[in-house]
C-alpha cells in the first residue's frame, strides 16, 4: 500500500509567485528521486473553525494562506530511500532568510494510508 507525506504551511499571499517557483522546483526533486506524486495546493474553500482549524495550525497572519502539500511513494520503505536522496540533493539546500514563508510554522508527517480508492475514468 502507498505512503505519503503531508506538508502544511503558512505562505503571504503577496509572496505565492516566489513560493510556486520554489515549490515546482522541490517538487522536482522529489519526483527526479522517486516520489510517484507531488501536489502543492492553496487554501480555497477552508473554513475557520472554532476550537481549531488549518489557519490556527501555522498561527496564519494577515495577509496569508494556508498550503498545503504532499507526495506520494509506493510503500514507506520506498518513501524513507526517496526522502534520503532529497535531503542530500543540493538543489534542497536552502537560506531560510531567503524563503518565501515562514518555516518555522511549517509542519510535516509521514502518513500510512488505510483506504486508497480512486475513479475509473
Amino acid at each position: 500500500m502507498a505512503y505519503v507525506d503531508g506538508f502544511i504551511l503558512p505562505v503571504p499571499e503577496a509572496n505565492m509567485d516566489a513560493y510556486k517557483k520554489e515549490a515546482r522546483r522541490a517538487g522536482k526533486v522529489w519526483m527526479k528521486h522517486g516520489a510517484l506524486m507531488y501536489w502543492e495546493c492553496a487554501a480555497d474553500d477552508v473554513p475557520k473553525g472554532k476550537s481549531t482549524d488549518f489557519y490556527r495550525s501555522v498561527k496564519c497572519k494577515e495577509g496569508e494562506t494556508v498550503v498545503f502539500a504532499f507526495a506520494v511513494y509506493k510503500n514507506r520503505k520506498h518513501r524513507d530511500a526517496v526522502m534520503k536522496k532529497v535531503m542530500a540533493d543540493p538543489d534542497m539546500k536552502y537560506d531560510p532568510a531567503k524563503m518565501p514563508f515562514d518555516g518555522s510554522r511549517m509542519f510535516w508527517g509521514g502518513f500510512k494510508p488505510f483506504i486508497e480508492l480512486t475513479s475509473e475514468e
